[in-house]
């Protein structure tokens, strides 16, 4: 009882209960969407809409929102228009500061909304636009929100086949921005009826690693590895350099004197795409089309063309898909060796990882069924089916196996990342194999490392 009375007593507690009769109202529900729109527009927003928790298309989100704010009902999703030129220009420092700008200004946006409605005592919370992002869990999903599905689920576009979301006002040239709150909204958004992309294809031609394909396919570790080098695991690769270099010597004959100006420059300004040339390109959206409609030539030539001709660096991982169309397309530009940065921690990282990092054209030839059976720190089995391109894992065994592996979970996970280890885990037994070893070998041609 003396405790009660003592906290009673409290000089916060003795505010907070005398001025209870001013205290602000939470807002009566469900919140007025237009009023809504127009905190999120006053805030900074160039168009916005609203998508319930429960919503079918962003129900494998739905437990990581929901244990970011408990009682969490509706997502704000919103967009920032960005400079077309300065994404569209060959000076990657200049499309880079439109990133960065915009970007910021997404996360302000986001910011100041939450701040209004938690005046008015409507919990909210606003994940970055982009970084910085739950890293403890990386390599695997390290991100709070995927903006992309709720942004389509609200109206805000479609995706491309270069797997932006565009705009169909502003096309691509926008960044995404979503906010969590804990109360309904009067008026829920319906995505868009059509597909603002014009599949045109310009994004294929100006992909520098070939990432995007004409018939709809995604390489994503091509565009990761090279587009991303300096971020998460590019900048892991580079620091591994660094740790593995002799003396100051080596490290040079293995890091340019421009590649570490440039790792610098991401590391005190904010890290730097080096592409995204399909953003640029895009001719997509109602702001956007009408030059491309009048003059698809001089699109071609003030736009593409100085993006395909551009002299520079690609980095791709040895024998990946992304090295021999570089050589193919590309004569201006150089290719440089990097070690594949998406490497899996855990089986559950390992099937997750498989589809991203799978090279198509390196399985062109190969009709080829795989049971692994994992032991160890985690008991798993999997079948790894590899047929006419195409790649399918499932948990389990199922059908005729052409090989059949058996290994300890940590062994083998080692050995995804230093595959000079084989020879010794085979002959302590920690991978056993019953098939032709050619075809380990074959599976390793379409997950080079």
């Amino acid at each position: 009882m003396a405790s009660k009375n003592k906290l009673a007593d409290h000089p916060t507690v003795v505010k907070v209960r005398q001025r209870q009769d001013r205290a602000v109202t939470r807002p009566a529900e469900p919140l007025d969407a237009s009023w809504l729109r127009q905190l999120c527009l006053d805030a900074g927003a160039d168009d916005v809409g609203f998508v319930e928790i429960d919503r079918p298309e962003i129900a494998d989100q739905r437990a990581d929102l929901e244990a970011a704010l408990p009682g969490v009902r509706v997502l704000i999703s919103f967009v920032t228009r960005m400079n077309r030129e300065n994404i569209r220009t060959p000076a990657r420092s200049v499309a880079n500061l439109e990133f960065h700008h915009t970007g910021d200004h997404s996360n302000e946006v986001g910011r100041q909304v939450v701040g209004k409605l938690e005046a008015m005592g409507v919990r909210a919370i606003n994940p970055a636009m982009g970084f910085p992002m739950e890293m403890d869990k990386f390599p695997r999903k390290t991100w709070v929100v995927g903006h992309k599905p709720v942004a389509v689920a609200a109206g805000l576009g479609k995706m491309g086949i270069h797997r932006n979301v565009i705009h169909p006002k502003f096309g691509n040239f926008i960044l995404l921005g979503t906010i969590l709150i804990d109360a309904e909204v009067s008026d829920l958004s319906q995505p868009i009826e059509y597909n603002p992309c014009l599949e045109c294809k310009l994004c294929v031609t100006a992909c520098p690693t070939g990432a995007i394909a004409s018939d709809g396919h995604f390489n994503f570790s091509a565009c990761y590895t090279h587009n991303y080098r300096e971020f998460m695991g590019g900048f892991g690769d580079w620091a591994e350099q660094v740790a593995e270099s002799r003396n100051a010597h080596d490290y040079r004959s293995r890091v340019s004197d421009s590649e570490s100006a440039s790792m610098w420059q991401s590391l005190s300004f904010g890290a730097n795409y080096k592409a995204a040339y399909c953003m640029s390109v895009c001719p997509a959206g109602e702001d956007v089309i009408g030059p491309w409609l009048e003059n698809r030539k001089s699109h071609l030539t003030q736009v593409v063309r100085p993006l395909v001709d551009k002299e520079e660096t690609v980095y791709v991982v040895p024998g990946s898909d992304a090295e021999q169309h570089v050589a193919k397309q590309f004569p201006n530009k150089r290719t440089k060796h990097v070690a594949m940065s998406l490497r899996a921690n855990s089986i559950d990282g390992l099937m997750e990882g498989l589809p991203l990092i799978f090279q198509r054209e390196q399985a062109k030839d190969m009709s080829t069924t795989y049971h692994f059976t994992f032991t160890g720190d985690e008991s798993r089995q999997i079948t790894v089916t590899i047929r006419d391109r195409e790649l399918h894992v499932t948990d389990g065994h199922h059908g005729e196996p052409d090989l059949k592996i058996t290994a300890d979970t940590a062994t083998w996970l080692r050995f995804l990342t230093k595959p000079t280890l084989l020879a010794w885990a085979l002959v302590r037994r920690q991978i056993k194999l019953q098939g032709s070893p050619r075809l380990l070998r074959d599976f390793g041609r379409c997950f080079p490392s």
